[in-house]
């Protein structure tokens, strides 16, 4: 006898029931991450996370992630799908998780990447365990980048997204085999031209939405925001050469990025920023040739995948960075050498060394490895430039 659906033992759509709970900014990008999911059979449902509250403020409350108009947009286009929008309030728990280590970061001299931080606890953590006591088998997020498993290895590996202008891999090297058995990446293989056109065809307004800001708590400046957050790590001091001598002076550290050269002063030749002291409130300032270096220690290294001591790879140091080739070497407790399991090393120190110098290493910011188009893990850079070694 032919079977019918109806009498079907097995949904004929293998995505049929299963419930994802897709991350909404209010943007094009998670909008049109719903519409896929929805047309490949999920039982959708999306969330927008309201992470701070600056409703008053009108600059930021018309372009951040979460402002009012953005949770509007996500809102709109649920109902257009026929789909529930809730709002999770993460007020504090955002304050406590992104903000304050973020002013933290800047003040013990390091340059933080609070986007990274929010999805390691917020995205990817917090709103997973939601997610997941509230029954959905998935979380899904517009982030662009490709989520595969292999049975072979029992392992998923996360490949960078299709478009190279928007692979956003580089953020999300913290995520755990556990997590990502739990999360859809519905734009891994689409241009964001491609996006864009879905939207419209969907008739969605958001369509040709401009993409936000990169920051979402700080409106400007990272240095007006800090100074108003915190005063005490924005007070003028010494700017001093290379060997020590003082050439000028500073407005405050958190005015300054390693590598800058604008704002400087005047020096007779180009001069740029090589270093930030906080303990002693100095800057350091040089060449551009003293900003390259070869060689880099970080910490608190995730791995996805996991390597060997020795293992030659790609890294990027910043998120617009190409990858470079280098080699790791994994030094636990300050010696030795081993290889990595997949998962946080807190206690594992990794040394990387360039084929090639890089430009402008600074301390807090990422390193993220890739092995051709798979992105392996990352860390936490902890030094900086050589000079005077």
């Amino acid at each position: 006898m032919t079977q019918t659906p109806s009498d079907s033992a097995q949904p004929l759509d293998p995505h049929h029931g299963k419930r994802v709970l897709v991350a909404m900014s209010g943007g094009v990008d998670s909008a049109v991450a719903a519409v896929l999911l929805q047309r490949q059979g999920y039982d959708v449902t999306g969330v927008t996370l309201k992470l701070f509250d600056r409703s008053t403020e009108d600059d930021i409350a018309t372009r951040s992630c979460c402002s009012l108009e953005s949770i509007e947009d996500a809102r709109r286009v649920c109902h257009l799908l026929g789909i529930e929008h809730h709002v999770f309030n993460m007020i504090r728990t955002f304050e406590n998780s992104v903000i304050t280590p973020f002013v933290d970061a800047y003040r013990s001299g390091l340059t933080p990447n609070p986007c990274v931080e929010c999805n390691r606890t917020i995205k990817f953590d917090e709103l997973l365990k939601k997610a997941r006591v509230y029954g959905f088998d998935y979380v899904a997020t517009g982030h662009y980048l490709r989520n595969a498993f292999d049975p072979a290895t029992g392992l998923y590996h996360l490949r960078r997204g299709r478009d190279d202008r928007k692979d956003q891999s580089y953020a999300l090297y913290m995520l755990t085999q556990d997590q990502l058995a739990h999360l859809l990446f519905p734009l891994g293989e689409l241009e964001k031209t491609e996006v864009r056109r879905i939207a419209n065809e969907a008739g969605l307004r958001v369509h040709n939405k401009p993409d936000s800001q990169e920051i979402c708590f700080v409106d400007g400046r990272y240095s007006e925001f800090l100074r108003e957050t915190s005063g005490e790590i924005a007070q003028p001091g010494p700017m001093v050469d290379l060997s020590g001598q003082v050439v000028g002076q500073h407005t405050g550290i958190v005015d300054y990025t390693i590598g800058q050269r604008k704002g400087l002063g005047a020096f007779g030749q180009p001069t740029f920023v090589i270093d930030k002291n906080a303990t002693t409130n100095t800057l350091v300032v040089g060449p551009n040739e003293a900003l390259f270096n070869d060689r880099l220690l970080a910490d608190h290294a995730n791995w996805i995948i996991p390597v060997a001591s020795g293992t030659t790879l790609s890294a990027k140091i910043r998120y617009s960075a190409k990858p470079a080739p280098c080699r790791i070497e994994l030094i636990p407790n300050g010696g030795g050498e081993h290889g990595s399991e997949a998962g946080s090393q807190t206690g594992v120190q990794v040394l990387v060394t360039f084929e090639t110098p890089q430009r402008a290493i600074t301390p807090g910011q990422l390193i993220v490895f890739y092995q051709d188009d798979e992105m392996i893990g990352g860390a936490t850079i902890r030094t900086g430039p050589t000079y005077g070694k």
